[in-house]
């Protein structure tokens, strides 16, 4: 058994990171939803995540649209890259087919 001060210890926060921060997005990864909770609001939300390596990065609705885009154009393509830039609602994303 394990003592609670080892496992506070032990213990990571599990945070979701961002789709852009990985280098390139294999577009088989699974797509899982989650729901959170506005820290300002208190109201929930829904959002969808992939998994990788044990970790988790959210995939925003406008990434999806811009891949659907994408593979109507190039129906072979199995991997992308996704660019972020600015912060919160001034957030915009770009995708590019690497294949």
């Amino acid at each position: 058994m394990v003592s609670i001060k080892e496992e506070a210890l032990a213990f990571e926060q599990k945070q979701t990171k961002n789709i852009a921060d990985l280098p390139e997005v294999p577009l088989d990864l699974q797509l899982q939803d989650r729901e959170g909770t506005d820290p300002e609001t208190g109201k929930q939300f829904k959002y969808k995540i992939v998994e990788l390596n044990n970790e988790e990065y959210r995939v925003p609705g406008v990434v999806i649209s811009n891949i659907k885009s994408i593979i109507e154009t190039r129906p072979n393509t199995t991997k992308v890259k996704v660019k972020r830039d600015g912060q919160g609602l001034k957030t915009r994303y770009t995708v590019i087919a690497l294949d």
